[in-house]
């Protein structure tokens, strides 16, 4: 970790690991979409270039926010996961997508999984972070992990529901 920050302020801290959007873009892709490597990564909706993706990612690693090893079936491929201090940021990604809803423009379709984190409040979330745990640290989890798949469902079930609707107009 990095030694040379502008104050020991706990909100300038956290900006200075996580503040700029493709690093937040970047865990909101790990944590909701599942996302492990590069490439999928890479894919990202806003259009990440490879440079900004590898920087970030080095710097989340060197961060202690996400780890990366070698992904055992491919050579060239790494596989990053998150560490429990990203995961600890759930409620925060909650929060953040319930104040995006409240107060701009978005679209349906990508914010149906913030309106059901935002109902689903701290009950959901501590699930989801141990469904994180069990996917990301290898920790025991009681029962299958569901959190993500339904927030998954959910957003597919606008999607289909908007194409139909886009095709009887």
């Amino acid at each position: 970790m990095k030694d040379d920050h502008r104050s020991g302020c706990p909100i300038n801290l956290s900006l200075e690991v996580f503040g700029d959007k493709w690093s937040l873009l970047i865990i909101r892709d790990m944590i909701f979409g599942g996302k492990r490597h590069f490439r999928e990564l890479l894919r990202s909706q806003e259009g990440i270039s490879s440079n900004i993706l590898a920087d970030r990612l080095k710097m989340l690693v060197e961060e202690g926010m996400l780890t990366k090893t070698d992904d055992p079936t491919h050579k060239q491929k790494a596989i990053y996961s998150l560490t429990e201090m990203t995961i600890a940021l759930v409620p925060i990604m909650a929060h953040l997508g319930a104040w995006g809803r409240r107060y701009l423009r978005v679209s349906e379709e990508l914010s149906i999984r913030a309106e059901l984190m935002e109902t689903g409040g701290p009950d959901l979330w501590n699930r989801f972070m141990d469904e994180l745990r069990y996917e990301h640290l290898g920790l025991p989890l009681d029962g299958p992990p569901r959190v993500r798949a339904t927030l998954q469902a959910a957003y597919e079930d606008v999607v289909a529901r908007k194409t139909q609707e886009n095709a009887i107009a």
